[in-house]
């Protein structure tokens, strides 16, 4: 099935203007759950009640607030608000080109895909094949839902993938992680933990070789109940046995890895379906709406 675009834009540098479409580029597959009431078994509703009096209050009369001091709120309008928003022309204006690896990977929020709107296919197809050929990717800001982006858009197989990225002032730095720098390395344990990570790589990622085990113990368990079983919760492992002797780690390591690189992996399930023996089931999305 075609992807369906959920906006339209246009890249801009120099003098050069592409119209593109905006595509989702990935959908959580989480399970859902509705909050139900505990005789009907239907979905109950949320209420705004007033913090100060406890008295509900209508949607449609909320205000937005920022909290400037603990308890203190001034408040803006909608139409100030409103005078705020960046003009929302779907604007991509890259403003300049950088090597991918010279990007930390902490920078990165939410991925869309890029496509070639009417007009815009050659255009398109020149800027992909020359930032490929040039190693680079591009930087610049994206001016949409009244608000303006930071992205990146990167060659991504046959098109072009772009990625919202944090402000610096989003990120925290790891310097406030507390971590001993002062601890001494042997030189024997580094050269097991190098071993260790030989023997664990693999030439590239394919994410294909995952599965969320937990969703579909959830989707199964689900499956079981509508077919009218009941569901019996196995014992949980046991916990992993310690070993405070970090040689004596990796050298165990390195003994389980050897023979779990030779074992076949059971092919994944179908997205958003569980398998059960009791009942044919019914089709359903892995999230509720």
């Amino acid at each position: 099935m075609a992807a369906r675009a959920i906006s339209s834009g246009t890249i801009s540098f120099g003098l050069v203007s592409i119209p593109v479409k905006v595509y989702t580029a990935t959908s959580t597959q989480t399970v859902r759950f509705n909050t139900l009431d505990p005789v009907h078994k239907q979905r109950v509703k949320q209420q705004l009640v007033s913090s100060r009096t406890g008295e509900p209050v209508e949607r449609g009369e909320t205000l937005r607030g920022y909290e400037y001091a603990r308890g203190q709120f001034v408040v803006l309008e909608d139409e100030e608000l409103k005078a705020l928003e960046r003009k929302s022309d779907g604007t991509i204006a890259i403003e300049e080109f950088v090597p991918i690896e010279k990007v930390d990977p902490v920078y990165f929020d939410r991925t869309s895909f890029l496509g070639p709107d009417k007009g815009g296919q050659k255009a398109y197809r020149l800027l992909q094949q020359a930032m490929r050929d040039a190693g680079r990717v591009a930087v610049g800001r994206w001016n949409a839902r009244g608000r303006q982006h930071l992205v990146l858009l990167r060659p991504h197989r046959i098109g072009l993938a772009m990625h919202q990225l944090f402000y610096a002032d989003e990120v925290r730095s790891i310097e406030d992680v507390d971590i001993d720098l002062e601890i001494a390395l042997e030189d024997a344990e580094l050269d097991l933990a190098r071993q260790l990570i030989e023997q664990l790589s693999r030439p590239a990622f394919d994410a294909s070789r995952y599965e969320d085990s937990y969703r579909s113990a959830v989707l199964e368990a689900i499956d079981r109940k509508v077919a009218g079983e009941e569901i019996v919760v196995a014992d949980v492992e046991q916990e992993q046995e310690r070993i405070i002797d970090l040689v004596a780690a990796l050298k165990q390591s390195l003994g389980d890895a050897a023979p779990a690189r030779g074992r076949a992996r059971k092919p994944a399930r179908s997205k958003g379906k569980a398998t059960s023996k009791a009942a044919p089931k019914k089709k359903r999305s892995p999230s509720s709406s």
